[in-house]
């Protein structure tokens, strides 16, 4: 792993080269040759076994979760072993039964509220990395394919422009 101080411009190239920019917001620059996000750089051509997936859920929201389970969890053992559970209403049970909902409230509050992160790993160099990783599903996908034209270009040798090559409006010989 490379280590450049590109912030919100993309490295150099050797004079009489031109690299093609396809991707560049604050932090993240993405060329026909290099890829940087952050201070952290890497040559397109090394990246392989590019895969996408989703980060960890929210700490504090598994927390929340695991912390409501075991206390109702806890309850309905009391209950069950003390007896209790027989003089219940049928209101009480309404009401312990929607409680016991409540670990399942907080699971899907805590993935509206903090949704896992969207992250590209892949190999570098003989190592797994993480490339990137962004809460905004549009950037993320924004940073992907743009990576991805990237790669075909490194893969096939150059940036050739179908239509341009074609010269669609050539004066037939006559």
């Amino acid at each position: 792993m490379e280590r450049e101080g590109a912030g919100t411009r993309p490295p150099r190239t050797a004079p009489g080269t031109r690299s093609t920019l396809l991707y560049a917001r604050p932090g993240i620059i993405v060329t026909v040759d290099r890829f940087t996000a952050g201070r952290t750089s890497y040559q397109v051509a090394d990246l392989t076994h590019l895969r996408t997936t989703r980060g960890p859920h929210d700490r504090i929201a598994v927390r929340a979760v695991v912390v409501t389970t075991s206390m109702l969890g806890g309850v309905g053992l009391l209950l069950g072993f003390t007896g209790g559970l027989h003089r219940l209403t049928a209101g009480a049970y309404l009401i312990l039964g929607a409680v016991f909902l409540l670990p399942a409230a907080l699971a899907m509050v805590g993935d509206r509220w903090r949704p896992p992160p969207y992250e590209l790993w892949g190999w570098y160099r003989g190592a797994e990395v993480l490339l990137f990783s962004a809460d905004d599903e549009r950037q993320f996908g924004q940073v992907t394919r743009a990576l991805l034209r990237a790669r075909e270009v490194n893969r096939y040798g150059g940036w050739v422009d179908p239509l341009a090559s074609a010269e669609p409006w050539r004066r037939p010989n006559r």
